[in-house]
């Protein structure tokens, strides 16, 4: 799953739709297109953009829910805890334990 998640964090305008849906979460596709293209300076057709979604959806990190004819998306940050566990988390755990010297 790491492994998806990294993948979908590659590409930059992958990261900046995330970044919008953190401002404003439930956003339609015409409405990341827009936010991309005033915010970013993405022009990115809306076929584009929407690949770029359903990667994010395939990683776990984008939910989609439709509410009539509508199709709204939402961050979900829960793929990223495994990965904050993994490092940051560990990495404080390090840091709060006295230092080993070994005599040198």
């Amino acid at each position: 799953m790491d492994d998806a998640v990294f993948k979908a964090l590659a590409d930059g305008t992958r990261r900046a739709i995330l970044d919008e849906l953190t401002e404003q979460n439930g956003q339609t596709l015409f409405e990341i297109c827009a936010r991309l293209a005033t915010k970013h300076g993405l022009a990115s057709s809306r076929q584009a953009i929407s690949q770029h979604l359903e990667a994010l959806e395939a990683a776990g990190l984008v939910r989609a829910s439709r509410e009539g004819r509508y199709k709204f998306h939402h961050i979900d940050t829960a793929p990223l805890e495994p990965i904050v566990e993994r490092w940051l988390r560990k990495g404080r755990e390090h840091e709060d334990q006295p230092a080993q010297h070994d005599g040198r």
